[in-house]
């Protein structure tokens, strides 16, 4: 393992494996080009195991969401590799999203069902997937509202109870408590770290709020989009 091999340490009582989920060899992300470039990611190496449970912490504008999104596949690396094993079906991957993400159209819980659906899951099966969900992150009683009639705290926890429903093998969750008080903020956090523990699902969390970040096993630092050695973030934390 190179000194740079960011790799998490595996939580042996939420799954008996060991298997790479994504794999960040060297990834960087760049927008624009020329004097105009931006370089959001430098360079990062992780890996990520299943039944990881990772802090990504920083200030705003530090490169946390790019590299989420380098994990999750919403943006290409300019230079480097990242590598998703293991992570296809509806049990895939699952992302809890920092902005607006519901559609105005379908009340919470279609919203909620709506991944499992188009995943070729029955609907009455999903919509009990949904429910469940929901009441993990106290928001059973908002099922019937549409994405208008709920606050932007509201939205959040049912993105959430969204990723939850599907039971994913990885979870990726940016700022999943940012729009939140810090009660209700400590109880999405519960259900995100329940549904990893009973699924034996990676969860890897961007935050900016030691709190958060003190409640998973293992945190690294972004820096100016660079990713912090271990040790660099402890000395940073």
């Amino acid at each position: 393992m190179s000194p740079r091999d960011h790799s998490v340490p595996v939580d042996k009582a939420a799954t008996s494996l060991d298997e790479v989920l994504v794999d960040c060899r060297d990834a960087a992300l760049t927008f624009g080009r020329g004097s105009m470039a931006v370089v959001a990611v430098h360079g990062a190496n992780l890996r990520i195991r299943s039944g990881d449970r990772l802090a990504i912490v920083g200030p705003s504008g530090s490169g946390k969401s790019s590299l989420l999104h380098l994990l999750a596949g919403l943006e290409q690396p300019t230079s480097g590799t990242v590598t998703r094993t293991a992570l296809d079906g509806p049990r895939g991957m699952g992302i809890v999203f920092q902005g607006d993400s519901l559609i105005p159209a379908l009340d919470v819980v279609e919203n909620t069902a709506l991944p499992l659906v188009l995943a070729g899951v029955p609907d009455a099966e999903a919509q009990r997937s949904a429910t469940a969900a929901l009441a993990l992150v106290d928001a059973a009683d908002l099922a019937e509202r549409l994405p208008e009639e709920i606050s932007g705290g509201q939205a959040q926890r049912v993105a959430a109870a969204r990723v939850l429903a599907r039971s994913p093998r990885l979870i990726l969750a940016d700022e999943p408590t940012g729009r939140l008080d810090h009660t209700t903020g400590g109880h999405v956090l519960d259900a995100l770290l329940t549904a990893a523990d009973r699924t034996g699902a990676a969860l890897v969390v961007t935050t900016h709020d030691p709190a958060i970040a003190a409640r998973l096993t293992t945190r690294l630092a972004m820096r100016d989009g660079r990713l912090l050695t271990p040790a660099e973030s402890q000395e940073a934390s």
